[in-house]
């Protein structure tokens, strides 16, 4: 019998294996799902898991057009930006984003916000893939299916 190691191991950037997943976020609660996303792209998932390596998968978020906000968000909710100019202050909201050109940045900033801040933050959020639609063209990657509504009843409006 071999006897256990009591030094934690750290993966080396050359160690990592990374695999693809699909998301259909069709009706599903954009906090939610972006807690998910965001721990599948920094690796929390994997035994692993080393805290300043980029060891998390790709992702793909097909239907990104179609999430849902939970209660009066969609209308009560202010996104605010700032244009660089004295008083550019600006404010908008999810349903104005979710009806306009592009929708998905709704779910990436959602995400884009629980991932770290600084390089290791950037180069995890270039493995998530946000796509409209549910055409995307990452299928020589086989990618695996996660069903995040069948995880918990609250992932999903309307179920």
């Amino acid at each position: 019998m071999k006897a256990l190691s009591t030094q934690t191991r750290s993966i080396k950037p050359a160690e990592v294996d990374k695999k693809w997943h699909v998301i259909d976020a069709d009706g599903l609660v954009v906090g939610r799902v972006a807690v998910i996303i965001a721990n599948i792209l920094r690796g929390k998932h994997k035994p692993s898991f080393t805290p300043h390596v980029d060891c998390g998968d790709h992702v793909i978020v097909i239907n990104a057009e179609k999430v849902r906000f939970t209660g009066n968000k969609t209308s009560d909710k202010k996104y605010y930006k700032h244009t660089g100019y004295i008083g550019g202050i600006k404010e908008t909201t999810p349903e104005r984003i979710l009806e306009g050109r592009f929708p998905e940045r709704v779910l990436e900033k959602a995400v884009e916000r629980m991932v770290p801040r600084g390089p290791l933050g950037r180069r995890q959020m270039k493995a998530l893939h946000l796509y409209a639609g549910t055409d995307h063209p990452h299928e020589g990657q086989q990618p695996e299916m996660i069903d995040v509504a069948a995880r918990n009843r609250k992932n999903k409006v309307g179920a």
